[in-house]
């Protein structure tokens, strides 16, 4: 996956997860597992980012 792509997809899901939370609050179930799946992403693009300096 190429950082272009993960960054695509982690602002929509950032997005996706701030109008969640802002229509079904911030400690729903929903935006729970939203800013779950975004912090796994976040992660991942901090590993590319770190193979792709060294």
């Amino acid at each position: 996956m190429k950082n272009e792509d993960l960054f695509v997809q982690i602002e929509n899901l950032r997005n996706k997860m701030i109008r969640t939370g802002l229509s079904k609050g911030f400690t729903s179930a929903e935006t729970v597992t939203l800013s779950e799946r975004l912090d796994k992403l976040i992660y991942l693009q901090m590993g590319l980012l770190t193979k792709m300096s060294a």
